[in-house]
Parts: structure tokens; sequence; C-alpha cells
């Protein structure tokens, strides 16, 4: 696990509504919305303490709310 230290940098979309694999699933569990699959970079805090920049990936959607946030590298 671990937690967002202040704002997510370079924020891009990488795919919106049908394009993600995971739709159907979020819908069944978050509810229908526009969802999209984001990244960007940010600075983190793992459960031991430690702070790193790692690229993460999330889906959101209006209303919803951001969630499913995963590191997908450390970059520093």
């Amino acid at each position: 696990m671990f937690a967002i230290q202040g704002a997510i940098l370079n924020v891009a979309t990488i795919a919106v509504g049908g394009r993600i694999r995971e739709l159907a699933r979020l819908e069944k569990t978050y509810g229908k919305g526009r969802w999209r699959k984001k990244k960007g970079i940010a600075r983190i805090r793992t459960t031991d303490g430690n702070i790193y920049t790692a690229e993460i990936h999330w889906y959101e959607a209006h209303g919803i709310g951001r969630k499913e946030a995963k590191i997908k590298r450390v970059l520093r």
C-alpha cells in the first residue's frame, strides 16, 4: 500500500470508455460513469515510511472519483 503525497503531475488519459479492458468490472463495482484510465507522476509514501517518485495509474469517473491507484514504476 502507499499514499500519494501532494499533487499528481503530468496527468494523461490512457483510455476512455470501451477502450478500458476492466470497464465491466469497474461499472459493477463502483457504478456506471464515463470511466477513464489515467497516468501521472507523483511522490508516494510506502507503508514502511520511504518516499519515492513514481509513475502511477488509476481509474476515475465523474461523480465517482479516483479508484484503484497502482504503482507502475519507481522513478527515483
